[in-house]
């Protein structure tokens, strides 16, 4: 087990009590209404608001309702060029966290305003189903059903990104997919594979804010029925075929149970021939995203994220291969 005294600084352990004093580990108790509502508690608590200049619209991607995010652009001669500027653009689709259980339009919505405020690019934010009401694959299906809109929508170019669970929904999309105009997937602290009861799953096993006992809770939730270990669709990491992905880039904390996800997914597509980059954030709990505005250590890794994001947009890999 890891010694967090030693690793986790002090800016880093006020984020968790603030976590911590809306959404604990006890909050699993709980039945999902309850969950949900002190989810959305901490979501407001912890909130920066709407980026500036960033306009948004409800609309629906295929019955799956979804937020639609842009970044208002003027011209030198001060008339709006919007249309011909977004043409040239790809679209990010975000997946939100939340264990499959919470979250939605509201509870990422100022991450996904900075996220499109940082890059330029418009971010469209679905809100798929949740369990316990609806099992797996009830999100996947979502998820590739929201997708499939923007990419037969005038062709528009993809990133697909998310967090937490949402990173899984991403990743299993590209699978499903493997879509030419999706160019580029982002993924952070995401959840990739089943427990192998090895590595940073028994290291950070009862790391703060996602515990391992959290995890199997949350997979129990999502498929009410025996594992499904070699389901692509549940675990990228079980598919057989990691070709024709694209140009990916995997963002970790430090101290979370799901870290060694993000090496083992990048490994795995190199090995296949395509670019992946893993990118560890030493220090940082899983959910660092909402410390962004609080801890200097947050605030870079989103930075980088978000640089990430622009470079796989303009088709780049700054990476080393």
């Amino acid at each position: 087990m890891a010694d967090y005294r030693q690793v986790i600084d002090t800016p880093t352990r006020r984020f968790i009590k603030k976590i911590e004093a809306f959404y604990s580990n006890a909050t699993t108790d709980l039945d999902s209404g309850q969950q949900r509502a002190a989810y959305t508690a901490m979501c407001n608590s912890l909130s920066h608001g709407r980026a500036s200049g960033i306009t948004s619209i409800d609309r629906s991607l295929n019955g799956v309702p979804a937020r639609h995010y842009t970044k208002s652009y003027a011209s030198v001669s001060g008339v709006s060029d919007d249309h011909t500027r977004q043409a040239l653009r790809p679209r990010i689709i975000y997946f939100h966290g939340g264990g499959f259980v919470v979250g939605g339009l509201d509870s990422h919505d100022d991450i996904c305003s900075e996220v499109c405020a940082a890059t330029g690019l418009d971010v469209l934010a679905p809100a798929y189903r949740l369990a316990p009401e609806h099992r797996h694959p009830a999100m996947f299906d979502d998820a590739v059903a929201a997708t499939r809109v923007i990419l037969e929508d005038n062709n528009w170019p993809v990133i697909l990104c998310g967090d937490s669970a949402g990173g899984n929904l991403a990743a299993a999309t590209a699978h499903a997919l493997r879509h030419p105009s999706i160019i580029g997937q982002l993924l952070v602290y995401p959840s990739l594979g089943p427990d192998p009861g090895t590595g940073s799953f028994i290291i950070h096993a009862e790391a703060p804010l996602l515990t391992r006992v959290d995890l199997h809770y949350y997979l129990a939730v999502r498929l009410d029925g025996p594992d499904r270990l070699q389901d692509p669709q549940l675990y990228p990491l079980a598919d057989r075929d990691f070709s024709c992905l694209p140009p990916t880039v995997v963002v970790t904390a430090g101290c979370d149970p799901l870290r060694d996800d993000g090496p083992a997914y990048c490994n795995a597509i190199s090995a296949a021939g395509g670019r992946a980059q893993w990118i560890d954030a030493p220090g940082l709990v899983h959910g660092f995203l909402r410390a962004r505005g609080t801890v200097d250590s947050a605030k870079r890794a989103f930075h980088r994220i978000t640089s990430a994001l622009i470079m796989l947009g303009g088709g780049g890999w700054d990476f080393k291969e």
